[in-house]
């Protein structure tokens, strides 16, 4: 297999791993608000969205994960000279570490909620949610700009992002509070 069918493979399996990440916290969030509706609709909805959560992470985010790993590294493997001496690599591969670690610690979520512990809000899983969104904006700009990567404009634009984040939540929040609803 050439070196741009492997980096294609691995772009389709990072955007299905994206996917899996951004949709099962939003599926904690609902998971998480369900308990705080009567009786019989908290366990309806709860049973079912344990179902979808198991379904979503074992079916689709965590082979995408593995998938995504094994053509990345195979990408690595084919061009190693080239991609090891790269700094722009050495930082996006440490994103990628921290974003296996937040796809564990989603597991860690996924089974914690399975045994009825919720000990997250909804609002700290919005903001979880987030993280994703910083990793991937991260990486892209990594792999997009690589060696023309001004760190400091980088930097502070990564920043940018984190705060207009957190802003837009706290707006989100305001107006859910205002209009009485838990969407």
């Amino acid at each position: 297999m050439d070196i741009l069918t492997v980096k294609a493979l691995h772009i389709i399996f990072v955007v299905s791993w994206f996917a899996g990440l951004f949709y099962i916290v939003r599926l904690f969030i609902y998971h998480t608000e369900a308990q705080n509706r009567p009786e019989i609709e908290k366990e309806i909805l709860s049973n079912q969205f344990e179902i979808m959560e198991s379904r979503l992470w074992w079916i689709i985010t965590t082979p995408a994960m593995i998938l995504t790993l094994l053509f990345g590294f195979w990408m690595i493997a084919m061009n190693h000279e080239y991609y090891l001496s790269q700094p722009w690599m050495h930082l996006k591969l440490t994103f990628v570490a921290l974003l296996l670690f937040y796809h564990f610690k989603c597991q860690f979520i996924i089974l914690a909620l399975k045994k009825k512990t919720f000990k997250w809000t909804s609002n700290k899983l919005r903001i979880w949610n987030e993280v994703a969104t910083l990793a991937l904006v991260a990486i892209v700009f990594l792999v997009t700009l690589k060696d023309s990567l001004n760190w400091i404009k980088g930097t502070i634009g990564f920043f940018a992002v984190a705060i207009a984040l957190m802003i837009l939540i706290k707006m989100y929040k305001r107006i859910r509070l205002k209009k009485g609803t838990d969407v």
